[in-house]
């Protein structure tokens, strides 16, 4: 099998070849600094893993006078070109004299401006102030805020290139400047989530508004799909996982608001693999029950999550495709070798053997040792069915 109908074939829970191998995105700092800044494409193939090509690309409704910002300037990690009208612009400026890079990213309507704070250094970007700061900003979000629909030519055309070499992903749009695809996820990066979670308390009235709003954007994301050759895209994040918030919230406010979409994703002929960094046990079942075609990223208790990999294989593994479950921390530096191939067969005899298992580390890494992660694939290639 190539790369591609290996992915296929395991997304639908078939046995295939061998286990697949791959990671979860490739983040540029780490290409930058470990391998002389080589594409992801070209990591994949030193390695010899099974490829991913992640391709995010939007366009607008201009009968509803939307555009694409005029002023976005580079487009960053995972992100794509933002859309603006008249009465939703933006404009953004570097805050000096700081630790780290920051500056204030403005989201200007007739009535008021929104904005955010965002610090990045080498590796990454996270928020220093969420954009919602007054319950009342979501009704400028219900007035003025435009959807992104999917460039599904632009999609194609790199689907085309890409070919057989390995999986066409993408992601469900997050809030404009940062966010996460899920709705839940995405309202706790734009309030902050211990704001968010006190608010399912003290005005749970608000937080569907809220969500509804989200969900209302993603939808019409999600309906413009049809015809575009992605193989799976993301919806969730990780802010809904059980380390963050409780069952009950996620079965009141997350899942509700999630499985519209997966739903008419597929309607729309895609396919949806459901993202949870951090505890999955305990809601192992209700995310199944949004009847993704995936779920990732089954995170290790000593990654900060909680998966025993062997039960969840048992409780979900004949309903979903399993992704991820490899401990990145600890077996791709400060080890030897052999203690990286052994748990790659761990992996395998917990949740591959049967099939619809994707062996990938539980999320990003940042450092690692070379001859590790050629362990690490070389060892998944020897996992046969």
């Amino acid at each position: 099998m190539n790369s591609k109908q290996r992915f296929l074939n395991v997304l639908s829970r078939k046995k295939t070849d061998r286990l697949p191998v791959t990671t979860h995105h490739l983040m540029p700092s780490f290409l930058k600094s470990h391998m002389n800044g080589i594409s992801d494409q070209e990591f994949f193939d030193y390695f010899g893993l099974d490829p991913v090509k992640w391709m995010i690309a939007h366009t607008f409704d201009a009968s509803k006078g939307e555009y694409f910002d005029p002023d976005q300037g580079e487009i960053g990690f995972l992100e794509a070109r933002r859309i603006c009208t008249d009465n939703w612009r933006f404009s953004s400026e570097d805050i000096l004299g700081l630790a780290h890079a920051t500056r204030r990213l403005k989201i200007v309507t007739p009535e008021k401006t929104l904005s955010m704070v965002l610090q990045s250094d080498e590796h990454t970007t996270w928020l220093n102030e969420h954009v919602i700061k007054e319950k009342s900003d979501i009704d400028i979000l219900a007035k003025y805020m435009p959807a992104p629909k999917c460039d599904v030519d632009a999609i194609n055309k790199v689907s085309d290139e890409f070919g057989d070499r390995g999986l066409m992903r993408g992601h469900i749009p997050c809030f404009d400047g940062f966010g996460q695809p899920g709705c839940w996820q995405d309202a706790a990066c734009m309030y902050g989530i211990e704001n968010l979670i006190m608010a399912t308390f003290m005005d749970p009235q608000w937080v569907h508004a809220f969500l509804k709003l989200l969900q209302a954007r993603k939808m019409i994301f999600i309906e413009s799909l049809k015809g575009a050759r992605y193989d799976i895209l993301e919806l969730g994040g990780g802010d809904a996982s059980t380390t963050v918030i409780s069952p009950d919230i996620f079965n009141e406010f997350v899942a509700p608001y999630d499985a519209p979409l997966i739903e008419a994703a597929h309607k729309a002929r895609q396919k949806i693999s459901y993202h949870t960094c951090g505890g999955m046990m305990p809601i192992l079942e209700d995310i199944a029950s949004m009847k993704p075609d995936a779920m990732e990223t089954f995170s290790p208790p000593a990654m900060g999550g909680d998966t025993i990999l062997d039960e969840a294989k048992k409780r979900i593994g004949d309903r979903v495709c399993m992704i991820g479950g490899f401990d990145q921390f600890h077996f791709f530096t400060g080890c030897s070798e052999q203690v990286t191939k052994n748990e790659v067969r761990r992996c395998f005899e917990a949740a591959g053997t049967d099939g619809g298992f994707i062996l990938s580390p539980s999320d990003h890494f940042f450092e690692a040792d070379l001859k590790l992660i050629k362990a690490f694939a070389d060892e998944a290639k020897q996992c046969i069915y």
